[in-house]
């Protein structure tokens, strides 16, 4: 098992790293425990948070409604809920 996801049931919770204003959004590799994904939103006004959500919804092939921030709205580090993808979390390592 991966420290920077864990699977209940249809559930995905992800540990993130989150580098907002970055040139390009991307999955960046491993941050320690944490996924680490730079965003090209800027950190003002919750934008680099509606980009993460969007790139993650994305990712896993689910609706934005499916995507949860479920801790760190003012942080670098994120954990994020995703219900009911059938992607593999590591696919999104090997898409680098």
């Amino acid at each position: 098992m991966t420290a920077w996801y864990q699977r209940n049931a249809d559930t995905l919770t992800l540990v993130l790293h989150v580098q907002p204003g970055a040139k390009q959004t991307c999955v960046a590799g491993l941050h320690g425990e944490a996924l680490k994904i730079r965003l090209a939103a800027p950190p003002i006004e919750g934008k680099a948070n509606e980009a993460l959500l969007r790139f993650i919804a994305d990712q896993f092939g689910v609706s934005l409604c499916n995507v949860e921030l479920k801790q760190g709205s003012q942080s670098r580090h994120k954990r994020v809920a995703v219900q009911g993808s059938s992607v593999q979390p590591e696919s999104l390592l090997q898409s680098q």
